[in-house]
Formats: structure tokens, C-alpha cells, sequence
């Protein structure tokens, strides 16, 4: 195949670390050629890294976007509030677009952009990469196979990990729906278009309930500081203390969570950093605002019914699910691998184990990335369209309407 170039807008923990490995680990299939990243020192590390000129290293997208087309294709991994204009303007300017998700916390930028990536026949892919995990991907083939009968209902959670929503939904990024995105949909517009692939079928009505309960000043212990490292009388029994996270668990590191910390991640670094950081806050006494768990019932056009849950407190960071159809069930979790498909014919039980990476979304990343690459080049259909995208951000936001309203959402309704 031919190789495929990009340019790269907002060099973070996802552009930066993550879909541009693809780059580095497959330089034959892909390469980013320009850069554009506010954050001199971040822009300057990546560029080196990727062998990026001088004269390709942009300090805003407007700049990088308002040079000559540059390469077939543009990745958008900016902050939730700022992928419209740069994926609009990609577009327009005939780039083929892979952006970060959610496309926008606004309805009708999320719908704008949908139409635009129609209008100019553009690829306008959204990382929803966990139609590429091999464990969906398994779970799927099975419900086309007819091994549980028609699918009736789905139970599924989001096992959020207790760790992971510290880090980056009360200390990080997103612990605030007013400069980020609700909590449905920044983490579980991934859940809401999985749903909608499995269930085959249109959204009707949704209904939801959620709260903020239990990281919030109220709940502070008594004489917890601002910070973690300013003498926290319960660092040896809280689960949540700063330093011993960032610099003991393992995801830390694997999952490049601590590079929203400092890029030096010595120890001596980490704790100086820690010191001022918003991540070494205390989690009750942050300004997040997200709920920390919620539940979404959905009622699909063929019948189906879905329960939703997603929630803070878990040990694992995983989803697990639960499909019943007429003749059969499958049940299964994400982060081990292990799917069980029950026949209610035979009696028999079909234990599946899949071997996955341990880190990448179970390999999606990667796998994301692969199919995004062949599709640029023409060697490969796409796999999930921009319209479908639209729908599966629109029921997330019709959730937190809902669950602001306490309101019965009718899909149709929602839309116009």
C-alpha cells in the first residue's frame, strides 16, 4: 500500500502518545508530517521524535490550516470544546479527518459536522475504538451467527476504575462538564455507538439517573489539605492519595496517565510536580462537577431493551456485558477476555478466551488505527460512517437531558 501522510492537531496523550505510534511502529504505512500544538515544549518533543522540520511546527491549527493542503489526512485530538472549527475546516480544505472523541459537547456541531464530512465526501472517522477491540468485535460475529436467537436485552456496565476517574474526571481534564463534556458523553459515547452496532437498530426513548455523590467537599476527611503532599493525615488509608498512584500503580505508566503530570516522570519530578498540580489535589476539594455514576435505559426501534450503568467505583477499568436472546446468552468482560455463550437448547456453556494486548483498549487502538490508515488509501471500506457517529454522541447527550430533567427523552423528537 501506499504510504499515507497526516497532520497532527493537539500533540496530548492521545495524538501524542498514542495514534501516532502508529507512525513510529509502521513508518512504511504512515507518517505525520506537521504538527500543531500550543505547548512549545510538547509541539518541540513530538516534532523531534517524528522528524518533523521546523517549518512544519505550528503553534495553533489556524496556522497549519491555513497553509496548502499537506497531507491526505488530518488527526483531530484537541480538548471536546475544540474539535468543531479544525474538523470543519480540515474538511473544507480537503482532508480526510480522524477525530478524537466526543466530536463536540454541542448538538448541533456534532450534526454540522456529520453533514459537512456528506457534503464534501470526506472520511470523517471518530475514535470510537472499541469496534476494533477484538472482544466486541468477537461478540458481534456471534450475534450475526444466530448463537443466542433473536437479541432481546443487553445489561451492560462501564467499570469506570476508581483510579481512573480521579485522574481524569475530578483532578483532570474532564472532571468539569462546562469546560470539558458530561461524563456520558465523553466517556461513554464508546458504549453508546458499541450499543447501536450490536443492537442493529435505532433509538427510541431513553430515561437516566445519575448523580455527583461522592467527590465532593462535604465528604472530605477531617483536616484533609488542598494537596495530597501538604500533610494529608490519611495517606496511608486513602485510596486516592496523589503520589502513591502516580508513582506505584502500574497503570500510571502504562497507560501514559502520568504524562498529564510532567513528561520527566522520575520520582524526584513526579513528587515536585505533584506539589502544585492540579493532579495532586485532594479529590474532595477539586472544581469537578461530573457525575460519578449513572444509569441509562434504552429502548430501540426492533425491541431490544438496554440497561446502561456506568460507575467511578470499580477496581478494574473494564466493561462488562450481558446479551439475552431467545435461544441463548453470551456474557462476557472486556479487560480479561472472557466471553461464555450459554444454549439454552443443548445446556452447553462455550467458554471463549481471547488473547488481547493488555493496554491500547485491548489492542483497539491499534487495530483503529490499522483499518483507519487502509481506508485513507483506498484498500479498505469504512468500517462505521460519520452519520452513525452523530447518532451514538446524540443519545449520549439525550441522556444527560434526560437525567437533568428527569424526563423520558423521545429520540425523534430530540433530533429535529
Amino acid at each position: 500500500m501506499k504510504q499515507v501522510t497526516a497532520v497532527l492537531i493537539g500533540a496530548g496523550l492521545r495524538g501524542g502518545y498514542v495514534y501516532s505510534e502508529y507512525a513510529l511502529e509502521h513508518p512504511e504505512e504512515f507518517r505525520v508530517v506537521a504538527v500543531a500544538e500550543p505547548d512549545e515544549t510538547r509541539r518541540r518533543e513530538f516534532a523531534q521524535k517524528h522528524q518533523i522540520p521546523e517549518t512544519m511546527q505550528f503553534e495553533s491549527y489556524e496556522e497549519l490550516l491555513e497553509q496548502e493542503k499537506l497531507a491526505d489526512c488530518a488527526m483531530v485530538c484537541t480538548q471536546d470544546k475544540m474539535h468543531y472549527e479544525p474538523v470543519i475546516k480540515a474538511l473544507e480544505k480537503g482532508y480526510h479527518v480522524l477525530c478524537e472523541k466526543p466530536m463536540s459537547p454541542n448538538k448541533q456541531e456534532i450534526m454540522e459536522m456529520g453533514a459537512m464530512a456528506e457534503k464534501y465526501d470526506r472520511i470523517l472517522s471518530i475514535c470510537h475504538v472499541l469496534r476494533y477491540s477484538p472482544f466486541f468485535t468477537k461478540i458481534k460475529s456471534l450475534l450475526e451467527d444466530g448463537k443466542i436467537g433473536r437479541l432481546m436485552s443487553i445489561q451492560q456496565i462501564e467499570e469506570v476504575g476508581y483510579w481512573h476517574h480521579a485522574h481524569s474526571f475530578v483532578r483532570g481534564n474532564w472532571r468539569n462538564a462546562e469546560e470539558s463534556s458530561p461524563m456520558i458523553l465523553q466517556k461513554c459515547c464508546h458504549d453508546m455507538d458499541i450499543l447501536l452496532w450490536l443492537v442493529g437498530s435505532h433509538c427510541k426513548r431513553i430515561s437516566s439517573f445519575g448523580e455527583r455523590t461522592f467527590f465532593r467537599e462535604e465528604n472530605a476527611p477531617e483536616h484533609a489539605p488542598a494537596y495530597c503532599l501538604d500533610g494529608c493525615p490519611d495517606r496511608d488509608t486513602c485510596p486516592y492519595y496523589a503520589p502513591k498512584f502516580y508513582l506505584e500503580h502500574e497503570k500510571a505508566v502504562e497507560d501514559g496517565l502520568i504524562y498529564a503530570v510532567t513528561n520527566d516522570i522520575s520520582p524526584q519530578n513526579v513528587t515536585k510536580v505533584l506539589k502544585t498540580s492540579p493532579y495532586g489535589r485532594c479529590v474532595f476539594h477539586c472544581d469537578n462537577t461530573v457525575v460519578d455514576h449513572q444509569v441509562v435505559n434504552l429502548e430501540f426501534e426492533n425491541q431490544v431493551h438496554v440497561s446502561f450503568a456506568m460507575c467511578a467505583f470499580t477496581k478494574q477499568c473494564t466493561r462488562e456485558i450481558n446479551l439475552m436472546g431467545t435461544t441463548g446468552q453470551i456474557r462476557g468482560n472486556m479487560e480479561t477476555g472472557r466471553i461464555e455463550v450459554l444454549d439454552f437448547v443443548s445446556g452447553t456453556v462455550e467458554n471463549i478466551q481471547l488473547h488481547t494486548p493488555a493496554k491500547g483498549h485491548s489492542g483497539s487502538d491499534t487495530a483503529m488505527m490499522k483499518e483507519f490508515v487502509r481506508t485513507v488509501a483506498g484498500e479498505m471500506p469504512v468500517k462505521t460512517s460519520a452519520a452513525i457517529s452523530v447518532e451514538s454522541h446524540l443519545i449520549a447527550l439525550a441522556a444527560e437531558e434526560a437525567r437533568v430533567s428527569g424526563q423520558v427523552i423521545d429520540m425523534n423528537t430530540y433530533k429535529m
